[in-house]
C-alpha cells in the first residue's frame, strides 16, 4: 500500500501527478475543504502539501498522527506553526529562489504605478474624466534618481535593488547583517525611513517584524514618500498607514499583501492613492509552475531517501 500524500488545494500545472508512482494522491481540489472534512480525509497522510495561504497549526498537526513531511508551496512560513512541527520532528520544506524575480518585478511595478498614478489615471480615463489636455493634470512623483530604502535585504530585496539601480536610484537597506552589494548602503531602519523617497518591504513575518512599520516609524517617513509592501501584510500598521495616506503626509502606497487575506482593510479601498493587488508577487505562469515543480521534486527526493534541498530550519 502506498503512503498517502494530501494536497490541501490544487497546484498549477498538475505537477504532483508524477508522484502517483510513490504515493496515493488525495485532496488537490480547486478549493480547500472545510477543516473537519480536511482532517477526516488527510488523517492517514504522511505528506501534507499546503500553500502559503493554508494555515497548518497545532490542532491540524495533532489530528494527523502519521504525518512526517510538510511540503509547503511558497517561500514564507508564517502560515506554519514551526514550533509544533519541530516538536513532532516533522520535515518542513518550502520553495525559495524561484519566486525571487517575479516578486521583485511586482514590487517595482507597484512602486512605478503608485508613483506615476497609473491605476488612478486608468480609472479616470475609463470614467470619461479626461476632458482636456492640461500640463498640471494628475502629476505624479519622479522615480529616476530618487532614494529607495529596502527593508529586508535577502534574495528578493537584492533583486529589487538591482532593478532600482537600472532607474538610477540610490539604494539604502536595513538588514540584521551587512550584505556585500555594490552601490547599496546599510542603515538602521529609522535612518533609512528618514532618508528614503520610496520604501519597499521585503522582511519575513516573524514575531519581531509584526507591525514593523508602526505608527511611530511611519511618522519618520519623508513627506511625500511612497510605501510598497510585497512581504506580508502584518508587517505594517494598517490604521497608521491609512491615516498618513488620508492626510496626504505620504504620497501613495502599493500593497500586494494584507493581514487577513483575502480581506482588504476597507480604508484602503476608499483611497485613490493606494494601488492594491491580490497577492500577485509570485503570480506569473512560469513562477507558479516552478513552485509546484519544486514541491514535487522535494517530496520525490525525500521519498527516495535523498536529503531535501530546501529544508526549513
Amino acid at each position: 500500500m502506498k503512503p498517502i500524500l494530501y494536497a490541501i488545494r490544487a497546484l498549477p500545472g498538475g505537477r504532483l501527478d508524477r508522484l502517483a508512482r510513490l504515493f496515493d494522491l488525495r485532496g488537490g481540489g480547486a478549493e480547500p475543504r472545510p477543516r473537519e472534512a480536511l482532517v477526516d480525509e488527510a488523517r492517514d497522510a504522511e505528506v501534507l502539501v499546503p500553500t502559503y495561504i493554508d494555515r497548518v497549526d497545532e490542532p491540524l498537526l495533532a489530528a494527523l498522527p502519521k504525518l512526517r513531511h510538510v511540503a509547503s508551496y511558497g517561500v514564507g512560513t508564517n502560515h506554519l506553526d514551526l514550533e509544533a512541527c519541530r516538536s513532532r520532528n516533522l520535515l518542513v520544506t518550502n520553495t525559495p529562489d524561484v519566486l525571487t524575480d517575479a516578486t521583485a518585478d511586482h514590487a517595482m511595478a507597484l512602486l512605478l504605478a503608485a508613483a506615476r498614478r497609473v491605476v488612478d489615471g486608468d480609472r479616470v480615463v475609463r470614467a470619461g474624466g479626461w476632458k482636456a489636455v492640461d500640463p498640471a493634470f494628475m502629476l505624479g512623483t519622479e522615480v529616476t534618481g530618487k532614494t529607495l530604502g529596502i527593508v529586508g535585504f535577502g534574495r528578493i530585496g537584492q533583486a529589487v535593488a538591482r532593478r532600482a539601480q537600472g532607474f538610477g536610484m540610490r539604494v539604502l537597506y536595513a538588514s540584521p547583517r551587512e550584505v556585500d552589494f555594490p552601490g547599496a548602503r546599510r542603515l538602521s531602519l529609522d535612518a533609512l525611513l528618514a532618508e528614503s523617497d520610496f520604501v519597499s518591504l521585503h522582511t519575513p513575518l516573524v514575531p519581531g517584524t509584526e507591525n514593523l512599520l508602526s505608527r511611530e516609524r511611519i511618522a519618520r517617513l519623508r513627506p511625500g514618500a511612497v510605501v510598497v509592501n510585497t512581504a506580508r501584510g502584518a508587517v505594517v500598521d494598517d490604521d497608521a498607514l491609512a491615516d498618513a495616506l488620508e492626510a496626504g503626509r505620504i504620497a501613495a502606497a502599493g500593497l500586494d499583501v494584507f493581514r487577513d487575506e483575502p480581506r482588504v482593510p476597507a480604508r484602503y479601498l476608499r483611497l485613490e492613492n493606494v494601488v492594491l493587488t491580490p497577492h500577485l508577487g509570485s503570480g506569473t505562469h512560469e513562477t507558479r509552475a516552478a513552485m509546484a515543480e519544486m514541491v514535487a521534486a522535494e517530496v520525490e527526493r525525500v521519498a527516495e531517501g535523498k536529503p531535501p534541498r530546501h529544508r526549513v530550519p
